[in-house]
């Protein structure tokens, strides 16, 4: 694996550079991956062959992020089997499974997340590790494979060093800790702060996968925060366009760079039947609606929206507690460039990359290797992490 850093533009002044986000991630053992790390960036490209495990990669990361709000192991790992490595053998007991890992940068400086799963023959958490510089915040271990729960220590730096207790092994031991700590003491603080922003950096992820074939037929109007596939376009559409004008210019200049033909707005309307549709207003007559894109004109489009929105237009669960100013949405789009063509796939590489400096979010995402996107990607000085089978 080779990864080139290649001088991403610099964050603009005021914007604040403590926001918690992912910077690195592990695969330990991973489907096809082994001892695998690398750094993500503001805008981060995995590129390789087909079978290097691009998809992967990009879906550890999504599970991850998964955990972190909360959900259960078989919520976000529904086939474990899947994942465990390749000819990986099972020990005494039957048992294979797999670990990955991340680290989240933020006011508490670097915290690596390290988490040990259990595929088979059942899925269960059977270690995690939350460490900084020097100091392990928490620690968990299956102890008795009969109980169904890990038994887990936190430091505490009080008169009692640890607190032991035993945690659920279907769950995230990271992100319970702040109902368990009470942040009594300096070091229990220190744990506090070390999980909320692992909690925070995972939380505020995004999978988008915008499908045309969902994204053609007029939508009830019945939420207005996009969802992965992108079906719901046309009411988000009509959102965007009334509460920011500028951001709406934006994309309707990206429209224009990207969708064959004048393009003088993009806007949603009503049916008779009461749903919504979009459209592009050609300026010049009839307003032709989106049905009648090619499938890379329509996922190009779905794409620039995700990336001149944010958490409070994308159906994310972000931490509500934490202030937006604070938080960096962080967007996994696994086969960027897939059915673009070399103009659009420049374009949108472009637009990420301007958006991604600004620093309210970040851009993980999967390219063919070789292609225009993952030409202009080098061009533009995103981290690209090339992958080979």
């Amino acid at each position: 694996m080779t990864v080139l850093h290649r001088g991403a533009p610099p964050l603009p002044p005021g914007v604040s550079p403590d926001r918690p986000r992912v910077t690195e991630l592990r695969l330990s053992a991973f489907g096809r991956h082994r001892g695998l790390t690398f750094a993500l960036g503001p805008f981060t490209v995995l590129t390789g062959p087909s079978g290097s495990g691009k998809t992967s990669a990009l879906r550890a990361l999504e599970a991850l992020a998964g955990l972190g709000g909360g959900a259960h192991l078989a919520e976000v790992f529904p086939d474990p089997p899947r994942y465990v490595p390749e000819r990986a053998r099972p020990d005494a007991q039957h048992r294979r499974g797999f670990r990955i890992g991340c680290t989240v940068e933020g006011p508490a400086g670097p915290v690596r997340l390290d988490l040990a799963v259990q595929a088979e023959p059942e899925l269960r958490v059977v270690g995690e590790r939350l460490t900084g510089p020097g100091v392990t915040y928490l620690e968990t271990a299956l102890r008795d494979p009969g109980r169904r729960h890990v038994q887990a220590a936190w430091h505490t730096a009080g008169s009692v060093p640890v607190t032991r207790a035993p945690l659920p092994d279907d769950l995230l031991g990271t992100a319970l800790l702040p109902l368990r700590v009470a942040g009594r003491t300096e070091g229990q603080r220190r744990v506090l702060a070390a999980a909320e922003q692992v909690v925070v950096g995972l939380r505020s992820v995004f999978a988008c996968d915008p499908d045309p074939a969902r994204m053609r037929a007029p939508v009830r109007a019945h939420t207005d925060r996009l969802f992965t596939g992108c079906d719901n376009l046309a009411t988000v559409l009509r959102r965007t366009r009334s509460e920011c004008g500028t951001r709406h210019s934006l994309l309707v200049a990206a429209a224009r760079a990207g969708l064959a033909g004048p393009v003088a707005d993009v806007l949603a309307e009503q049916t008779p039947n009461g749903a919504v549709r979009a459209v592009i207003d050609r300026g010049d007559g009839p307003r032709s609606p989106v049905e009648r894109l090619a499938d890379g004109e329509l996922r190009y489009l779905a794409l620039a929206l995700v990336l001149l929105t944010g958490p409070r237009v994308l159906e994310v669960d972000t931490a509500a507690e934490v202030p937006e100013a604070y938080q960096s949405l962080t967007v996994l789009a696994d086969g960027l460039d897939r059915g673009l063509d070399p103009a659009q796939s420049g374009e949108l590489i472009a637009l990420a990359t301007r958006m991604c400096a600004r620093g309210h979010i970040r851009l993980v995402a999967t390219v063919g290797e070789g292609g225009p996107a993952d030409r202009a990607a080098r061009e533009h000085g995103a981290t690209v992490v090339d992958l080979k089978p």
